[in-house]
Protein backbone atom coordinates (compact mmCIF):
# COMPACT_ATOMS: atom_id res chain seq x y z
CA UNK A 1 0.00 0.00 0.00
CA UNK A 2 1.26 3.23 -0.97
CA UNK A 3 1.87 5.24 2.06
CA UNK A 4 0.02 8.57 0.67
CA UNK A 5 -2.98 6.47 1.64
CA UNK A 6 -2.15 6.57 5.63
CA UNK A 7 -4.40 8.31 7.08
CA UNK A 8 -3.40 12.19 8.53
CA UNK A 9 -2.74 13.00 11.82
CA UNK A 10 -5.80 15.00 12.13
CA UNK A 11 -7.94 12.50 10.83
CA UNK A 12 -6.55 10.21 13.47
CA UNK A 13 -6.69 12.78 16.56
CA UNK A 14 -10.08 13.38 15.78
CA UNK A 15 -11.64 9.46 15.25
CA UNK A 16 -9.64 8.92 18.91
CA UNK A 17 -11.44 11.80 20.53
CA UNK A 18 -14.84 10.67 18.73
CA UNK A 19 -14.45 7.26 20.12
CA UNK A 20 -13.04 7.51 23.42
CA UNK A 21 -15.65 10.21 23.99
CA UNK A 22 -18.81 7.61 22.91
CA UNK A 23 -17.20 5.30 25.14
CA UNK A 24 -16.84 7.63 28.02
CA UNK A 25 -20.74 8.74 26.93
CA UNK A 26 -22.04 5.04 26.75
CA UNK A 27 -20.38 3.09 29.77
CA UNK A 28 -22.35 2.36 32.70
CA UNK A 29 -20.46 1.29 35.98
CA UNK A 30 -22.88 -1.46 36.94
CA UNK A 31 -22.69 -3.30 33.81
CA UNK A 32 -19.96 -4.87 31.52
CA UNK A 33 -17.36 -2.50 30.05
CA UNK A 34 -18.54 -0.71 27.27
CA UNK A 35 -16.18 -2.71 24.95
CA UNK A 36 -18.89 -5.12 25.32
CA UNK A 37 -21.51 -2.99 24.53
CA UNK A 38 -21.60 0.24 21.73
CA UNK A 39 -19.35 1.76 20.05
CA UNK A 40 -17.32 -1.81 20.44
CA UNK A 41 -13.88 -1.46 20.70
CA UNK A 42 -11.65 -3.87 18.95
CA UNK A 43 -9.09 -3.63 21.65
CA UNK A 44 -10.91 -5.27 23.72
CA UNK A 45 -12.84 -8.93 24.15
CA UNK A 46 -16.72 -9.02 25.81
CA UNK A 47 -15.01 -8.76 29.81
CA UNK A 48 -15.79 -6.72 32.18
CA UNK A 49 -14.19 -3.29 32.98
CA UNK A 50 -12.86 -5.03 36.32
CA UNK A 51 -12.00 -8.51 34.82
CA UNK A 52 -9.79 -6.37 31.62
CA UNK A 53 -7.77 -4.38 34.81
CA UNK A 54 -7.26 -7.24 36.55
CA UNK A 55 -5.58 -8.62 33.35
CA UNK A 56 -3.91 -5.39 33.02
CA UNK A 57 -1.93 -6.11 36.23
CA UNK A 58 -4.57 -4.46 38.90
CA UNK A 59 -5.25 -5.85 42.64
CA UNK A 60 -8.68 -6.09 43.90
CA UNK A 61 -7.82 -3.78 46.43
CA UNK A 62 -6.94 -1.61 43.73
CA UNK A 63 -10.06 -1.77 42.03
CA UNK A 64 -12.15 -1.38 44.98
CA UNK A 65 -10.46 2.15 46.33
CA UNK A 66 -11.62 4.19 43.20
CA UNK A 67 -15.03 5.68 42.29
CA UNK A 68 -17.36 3.68 40.54
CA UNK A 69 -17.15 4.36 36.97
CA UNK A 70 -12.96 5.29 37.24
CA UNK A 71 -12.38 2.17 35.92
CA UNK A 72 -13.14 2.08 32.17
CA UNK A 73 -11.28 -1.44 31.59
CA UNK A 74 -9.08 0.28 28.89
CA UNK A 75 -5.38 -0.22 30.23
CA UNK A 76 -2.75 -2.20 29.27
CA UNK A 77 -0.59 -1.93 32.52
CA UNK A 78 -0.33 -0.52 35.66
CA UNK A 79 2.04 2.36 35.67
CA UNK A 80 1.10 3.09 39.04
CA UNK A 81 2.88 -0.06 39.89
CA UNK A 82 5.97 1.05 38.45
CA UNK A 83 5.97 4.00 39.33
CA UNK A 84 7.87 4.06 43.05
CA UNK A 85 5.38 7.61 44.21
CA UNK A 86 6.52 8.58 47.01
CA UNK A 87 4.35 11.06 49.34
CA UNK A 88 4.22 14.52 48.58
CA UNK A 89 4.71 14.27 44.70
CA UNK A 90 3.65 15.98 42.03
CA UNK A 91 2.38 13.59 39.51
CA UNK A 92 0.35 13.71 36.06
CA UNK A 93 -1.24 11.48 34.26
CA UNK A 94 -1.01 11.73 30.53
CA UNK A 95 -4.63 10.66 28.55
CA UNK A 96 -6.54 10.30 32.05
CA UNK A 97 -9.68 9.13 31.08
CA UNK A 98 -12.31 8.40 33.45
CA UNK A 99 -9.85 9.66 36.39
CA UNK A 100 -8.62 5.39 37.44
CA UNK A 101 -4.97 6.04 37.79
CA UNK A 102 -4.99 9.56 38.70
CA UNK A 103 -7.40 8.28 42.08
CA UNK A 104 -4.71 5.67 42.41
CA UNK A 105 -1.59 8.11 42.64
CA UNK A 106 -3.28 10.16 44.80
CA UNK A 107 -3.53 7.33 47.27
CA UNK A 108 0.50 7.11 47.01
CA UNK A 109 1.21 10.61 47.43
CA UNK A 110 -1.19 11.44 50.18
CA UNK A 111 -3.34 14.89 50.93
CA UNK A 112 0.00 16.44 50.51
CA UNK A 113 0.46 15.42 47.52
CA UNK A 114 -0.77 16.54 43.92
CA UNK A 115 -2.40 14.58 40.54
CA UNK A 116 -2.98 15.86 37.39
CA UNK A 117 -4.33 14.51 35.33
CA UNK A 118 -5.28 15.85 31.41
CA UNK A 119 -7.27 14.71 28.65
CA UNK A 120 -8.39 15.89 24.97
CA UNK A 121 -11.64 14.19 25.31
CA UNK A 122 -14.68 16.57 26.81
CA UNK A 123 -16.36 13.67 27.91
CA UNK A 124 -13.80 11.62 29.84
CA UNK A 125 -13.03 14.90 31.46
CA UNK A 126 -16.15 15.85 32.83
CA UNK A 127 -16.56 11.92 33.85
CA UNK A 128 -13.23 12.40 35.75
CA UNK A 129 -14.05 15.82 37.51
CA UNK A 130 -17.25 13.95 38.61
CA UNK A 131 -15.50 10.81 40.16
CA UNK A 132 -13.23 13.35 41.82
CA UNK A 133 -15.64 15.40 43.06
CA UNK A 134 -17.69 11.76 44.59
CA UNK A 135 -14.61 10.33 45.64
CA UNK A 136 -13.66 14.20 47.62
CA UNK A 137 -9.98 13.56 46.21
CA UNK A 138 -8.94 17.73 46.54
CA UNK A 139 -5.77 17.06 45.59
CA UNK A 140 -6.42 15.88 42.05
CA UNK A 141 -7.65 18.26 39.26
CA UNK A 142 -8.33 17.30 35.66
CA UNK A 143 -7.18 19.63 32.50
CA UNK A 144 -8.53 19.96 29.28
CA UNK A 145 -5.96 19.70 26.98
CA UNK A 146 -3.70 17.38 24.46
CA UNK A 147 -0.38 15.41 25.24
CA UNK A 148 1.63 16.65 22.28
CA UNK A 149 1.21 20.59 24.00
CA UNK A 150 0.56 19.71 28.14
CA UNK A 151 -1.36 22.28 29.68
CA UNK A 152 1.32 22.07 32.53
CA UNK A 153 4.44 24.66 33.79
CA UNK A 154 7.82 23.65 32.91
CA UNK A 155 9.38 21.44 36.13
CA UNK A 156 6.82 21.25 38.31
CA UNK A 157 6.33 17.44 38.15
CA UNK A 158 8.05 14.75 39.98
CA UNK A 159 6.56 11.19 37.70
CA UNK A 160 4.20 11.24 34.83
CA UNK A 161 2.37 8.56 34.03
CA UNK A 162 0.08 6.83 30.86
CA UNK A 163 -1.82 3.90 30.37
CA UNK A 164 -2.13 2.82 26.51
CA UNK A 165 -2.57 6.41 25.35
CA UNK A 166 0.62 7.57 23.83
CA UNK A 167 0.23 4.86 21.16
CA UNK A 168 -3.16 6.34 20.24
CA UNK A 169 -0.85 10.03 19.36
CA UNK A 170 0.27 10.11 15.28
CA UNK A 171 3.24 11.17 16.23
CA UNK A 172 5.13 10.30 19.75
CA UNK A 173 7.95 12.97 19.83
CA UNK A 174 6.46 15.98 21.20
CA UNK A 175 4.99 13.92 23.85
CA UNK A 176 7.68 12.99 25.42
CA UNK A 177 9.62 16.48 24.58
CA UNK A 178 6.83 17.95 26.86
CA UNK A 179 6.91 14.78 29.34
CA UNK A 180 10.66 16.15 29.76
CA UNK A 181 9.62 20.15 29.51
CA UNK A 182 7.43 19.43 32.86
CA UNK A 183 9.48 17.02 34.72
CA UNK A 184 11.66 18.33 37.61
CA UNK A 185 15.54 17.38 37.20
CA UNK A 186 15.89 13.95 38.50
CA UNK A 187 11.94 13.05 37.22
CA UNK A 188 10.64 9.86 36.16
CA UNK A 189 8.02 8.93 33.55
CA UNK A 190 6.58 5.26 34.61
CA UNK A 191 4.28 4.19 31.04
CA UNK A 192 2.21 1.37 30.15
CA UNK A 193 1.95 1.73 26.19
CA UNK A 194 1.73 -1.11 23.49
CA UNK A 195 5.10 -1.06 21.26
CA UNK A 196 5.87 -2.67 18.20
CA UNK A 197 8.43 -5.91 18.04
CA UNK A 198 8.59 -4.60 13.84
CA UNK A 199 7.33 -2.18 11.77
CA UNK A 200 3.45 -2.97 11.09
CA UNK A 201 2.18 -3.10 7.05
CA UNK A 202 0.91 -0.18 5.78
CA UNK A 203 -2.87 -1.70 5.68
CA UNK A 204 -2.83 -1.98 9.55
CA UNK A 205 -1.21 1.38 9.82
CA UNK A 206 -4.41 2.58 7.76
CA UNK A 207 -6.85 0.76 9.64
CA UNK A 208 -8.56 3.94 11.78
CA UNK A 209 -10.30 1.55 13.90
CA UNK A 210 -7.02 -0.26 15.12
CA UNK A 211 -5.60 3.08 15.56
CA UNK A 212 -8.67 3.92 18.66
CA UNK A 213 -7.80 0.33 19.46
CA UNK A 214 -4.29 1.02 20.76
CA UNK A 215 -2.57 -1.47 18.16
CA UNK A 216 -2.24 0.20 14.39
CA UNK A 217 -0.26 3.23 15.95
CA UNK A 218 2.14 1.81 18.19
CA UNK A 219 5.71 2.43 18.06
CA UNK A 220 8.61 0.14 17.41
CA UNK A 221 10.58 -0.53 20.16
CA UNK A 222 14.08 0.84 19.03
CA UNK A 223 12.52 3.93 17.56
CA UNK A 224 11.00 4.56 20.55
CA UNK A 225 14.51 3.98 22.51
CA UNK A 226 15.44 6.83 19.93
CA UNK A 227 12.41 8.88 20.46
CA UNK A 228 12.96 9.03 24.24
CA UNK A 229 17.01 9.64 23.93
CA UNK A 230 16.12 12.82 21.53
CA UNK A 231 14.07 14.14 24.05
CA UNK A 232 16.89 14.09 26.83
CA UNK A 233 15.80 11.05 28.86
CA UNK A 234 18.43 8.55 30.86
CA UNK A 235 17.82 5.43 32.56
CA UNK A 236 15.50 4.09 29.42
CA UNK A 237 13.65 0.85 30.57
CA UNK A 238 11.50 -0.61 27.98
CA UNK A 239 10.32 -4.21 28.63
CA UNK A 240 7.25 -6.07 27.73
CA UNK A 241 4.85 -6.73 31.04
CA UNK A 242 5.38 -10.25 32.80
CA UNK A 243 1.79 -11.40 31.11
CA UNK A 244 1.65 -9.24 27.61
CA UNK A 245 0.93 -12.21 25.91
CA UNK A 246 -2.01 -12.47 27.57
CA UNK A 247 -3.19 -8.50 27.99
CA UNK A 248 -2.88 -8.43 24.32
CA UNK A 249 -4.51 -11.78 23.64
CA UNK A 250 -8.20 -10.39 25.84
CA UNK A 251 -8.50 -7.85 23.20
CA UNK A 252 -10.22 -8.65 20.16
CA UNK A 253 -7.53 -8.93 17.90
CA UNK A 254 -6.12 -10.43 14.43
CA UNK A 255 -3.11 -12.77 15.00
CA UNK A 256 -0.99 -10.91 12.62
CA UNK A 257 -1.49 -7.79 14.75
CA UNK A 258 -1.45 -9.79 17.86
CA UNK A 259 1.89 -11.40 17.20
CA UNK A 260 3.77 -7.91 15.99
CA UNK A 261 2.90 -5.82 19.18
CA UNK A 262 3.42 -6.22 22.94
CA UNK A 263 2.19 -4.91 26.07
CA UNK A 264 5.16 -2.61 27.66
CA UNK A 265 6.66 -1.00 30.39
CA UNK A 266 8.55 1.91 29.59
CA UNK A 267 10.47 3.89 32.04
CA UNK A 268 13.08 6.78 31.54
CA UNK A 269 14.78 9.65 33.81
CA UNK A 270 15.16 13.50 33.10
CA UNK A 271 18.70 14.02 34.41
CA UNK A 272 19.39 15.70 37.73
CA UNK A 273 21.16 18.97 36.99
CA UNK A 274 24.83 18.75 37.56
CA UNK A 275 27.36 20.72 39.36
CA UNK A 276 29.50 23.21 37.76
CA UNK A 277 33.06 21.96 38.83
CA UNK A 278 34.90 25.27 37.14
Amino acid sequence: MNTNTLPDPETIKETVRRHYGAIAAAHDASKASSCCGKPQAPRCGCSTADAQARTAGYSDQELSAVPDGANLGLGCGNPVAIASLQKGQTVLDLGSGAGFDAFLAARAVGPEGRVIGVDMTAEMLAKARANAKRGGYSQVEFRLGEIEALPVADNTVDVILSNCVINLCPDKRPVYREAFRVLKPGGRIAVSDVVAKTELPDDIKANLELHSGCLSGATVVTELQKILEEAGFTEIVIRPRVNSAEVIGSWDVRPSVEQNVFAAEVLATKPAKTRCCG
